[in-house]
């Protein structure tokens, strides 16, 4: 078993070596920290080939079938778990054909250009204080769903859609049709399937059944909150720069108060660490706040998976996420809170992964979008539960959120949850026609026409984010991926309904971070998504909580919410928790230092909100 040890040795660190460099100019070139796009396109490609070798893939089979050989023993057996983990990584990436090595690096260098023009593209609209002004997406969203001025919510809108005619103006079409050629030299109808076989081992039929199903059982909640909103607000009331308004009505304004900005990374440190959960030492690098070239859209990464060395020593994760939050904007504070339980769920995953090798905690296939999403989604479900909101939601004075507010919120949001996941439904129900189009028939009128159509026969209305600005289609990491988000609310209605039935509560339950841990995040992908669900709850995937959830009505869920925060309010929750998230945080602005930890997580917190207070006085 020697050469199967060196070359799995081989494998981890060369691996760890080539992600990390690709890692960190993705993030240094996303941020806007370095203009650097022909060094990460070389890094991007030296990291395709490294995962897309065939000769990597068939030494690995041949270790393998030396080390089955072996006598049975712990050393063959961690050799067996690790070379597996490399065997499902080559099978889910191998390029093996001449032609599709070559249209993998003419996809990377078409996607590099195309990232490049659209980091100057900058649209505007008419923010909250009246004035004209460059807006990133979630500007955008934020002013559609809280500007009480039409025209101003309109001019987002505007914008938006000014993003998707960019869109097919530089080079997107092209990329469709160069996507489908890449996955035809690979054997596939298109580019669709071939993404849906790699990252959830489905085909599209299954898909499309399941997400037919979804909406049938959704169809009339749906139809009944659009019926809904035209009675109290007149016809216009769905328009779409006018539903997230007229659905959240001035809630999301009166939240304001209570979720302020600068508060958002306290408040997220406090209730992970009374969930206990923990980073195994990990190093957390936050870049919070929108600034112009910086990506728009919220992600994390992570340059230094973790794993077990071969000398059986913890390699703690380097991790970065960020999000694009102007603190001075209406609704900021609760997107940043959304922000940090979303991306800091993705951290806390990846960064307890405890495997022998680095393959098994990277985001990549055969690493289910599904998984990963379902880590970040539950964790940022919690903020909206009626206790969190009880415990957690106050003004910088420590004013406590009013119940009243909290119901307020409940009945803007439940008639909203059906459209909400049937938005998410739209993306997969669009990018899989998309991507079955004839190069002939790829036109923007003809694609602007499909986008439309689709909206309309899954959410009943045009959507207020229109498809083609939605950026995870830019990406080929990303694209025909988005039903990965579908699927992960379902696994999250699933794993809730399990701990409510389990463990009675969420909000600050010190059982849930290491239940999350032993069944979900330590195994990494050396388990599918369907077993790691099977060995929390008890059985198997299912889409029928979330369907529950999307049609419960409003009385049904202010009854469970005052339930809830009755409970809450007689409980007594642990009152000693960890001492920290066991992670070195770093909190920056481009190359900023804005704070860290290293005094502490209450210091940086403290020196955070200070500077939040003396560069935006008026958040």
């Amino acid at each position: 078993m020697q050469s199967a040890r060196a070359y799995f040795d081989f494998l981890n660190h060369a691996y760890v070596q080539v992600h990390r460099t690709k890692e960190e100019l993705f993030w240094s070139t996303y941020m806007a920290t370095s203009r650097d796009q022909e060094g990460f396109v070389r890094a991007e490609s030296a990291y395709k080939d490294f995962i897309g070798d065939p000769a990597k893939l068939t030494k690995t089979r041949e270790e393998l079938a030396a080390v089955r050989a072996a006598p049975p023993g712990p050393d063959r057996d961690a050799l067996l778990h690790g070379l597996g983990g490399w065997l499902a990584v080559f099978e889910a990436n191998i390029i093996d054909s001449p032609e599709g090595r070559t249209l993998m690096r003419d996809l990377v260098d078409a996607e590099a250009k195309l990232f490049e023009e659209k980091r100057a593209y900058e649209p505007r609209h008419i923010g909250d204080r009246g004035e004209s002004e460059i807006a990133s997406l979630p500007m955008l969203a934020t002013n559609l769903a809280t500007n009480p001025i039409e025209d101003r919510r309109k001019s987002s809108f505007d914008a938006l859609r000014g993003i998707e005619r960019w869109v097919l103006d530089h080079g997107f079409l092209d990329l469709v049709r160069l996507r489908n050629r890449f996955a035809r030299a690979l054997g596939l109808d298109n580019f669709f399937d071939l993404k849906l076989q790699k990252n959830e081992r489905m085909t599209t039929p299954d898909l499309l059944r399941l997400l037919d199903d979804f909406l049938r059982q959704t169809d009339v909640a749906n139809a009944r909150t659009l019926a809904d909103l035209r009675a109290r607000h007149g016809a216009g009331a769905t328009a779409p720069w006018n539903l997230r308004f007229h659905a959240a009505g001035d809630v999301v304004r009166q939240m304001d108060a209570y979720m302020p900005f600068g508060l958002a990374l306290r408040r997220w440190i406090e209730s992970f660490r009374r969930l206990d959960i923990r980073f195994r030492g990990a190093t957390l690098q936050l870049d919070l706040l929108d600034r112009k070239g910086k990506h728009q859209n919220g992600f994390c990464h992570s340059p230094v998976p973790a794993w077990i060395d071969e000398d059986g020593r913890w390699v703690p994760s380097a991790i970065n996420f960020t999000s694009e939050a102007k603190p001075d904007q209406v609704g900021s504070g609760l997107r940043a809170i959304n922000t940090l339980f979303h991306e800091g769920g993705h951290a806390a995953h990846f960064a307890n992964v405890v495997q022998n090798s680095p393959c098994f905690s990277q985001e990549y296939a055969p690493t289910s979008m599904a998984y990963a999403e379902t880590q970040s989604m539950f964790c940022d479900s919690l903020i909206d539960d009626a206790d969190w909101l009880l415990r957690y939601a106050r003004t910088p004075q420590g004013a406590p959120i009013p119940s009243s507010l909290i119901h307020d919120r409940i009945a803007s949001r439940q008639p909203m949850l059906a459209f909400d996941a049937r938005s998410i439904a739209v993306v997969p129900c669009f990018e899989s026609e998309l991507y079955r189009m004839s190069d002939d028939d790829l036109t923007p009128e003809r694609v602007l026409a499909l986008a439309r159509d689709t909206e309309r026969r899954v959410l009943g209305v045009e959507s207020p984010r229109p498809l083609l600005a939605i950026p995870h289609l830019l990406n080929q990491e990303s694209a025909a991926s988005y039903q990965g988000y579908l699927l992960a609310d379902m696994a999250v209605a699933q794993t809730r309904a399990h701990f409510r039935r389990e463990l009675g509560f969420l909000t600050d339950n010190p059982a849930i971070g290491p239940a999350l841990s032993a069944h979900y995040w330590e195994p990494g992908n050396s388990v599918d998504h369907h077993r790691l669900l099977r060995s929390l709850t008890g059985e198997g995937f299912s889409a029928r909580y979330l369907a529950a959830d999307c049609t419960a009505t409003v009385a049904g869920a202010a009854a469970e919410a005052e339930a809830v925060m009755h409970a809450a309010g007689t409980r007594r929750y642990p009152e000693v928790g960890p001492a920290s998230l066991e992670a070195e945080i770093r909190i920056v602005h481009g190359d900023e230092l804005i704070a860290d930890s290293s005094d502490g997580e209450a210091s940086m917190c403290d020196r955070f909100e200070s500077w939040i207070r003396a560069h935006y006085p008026a958040s």
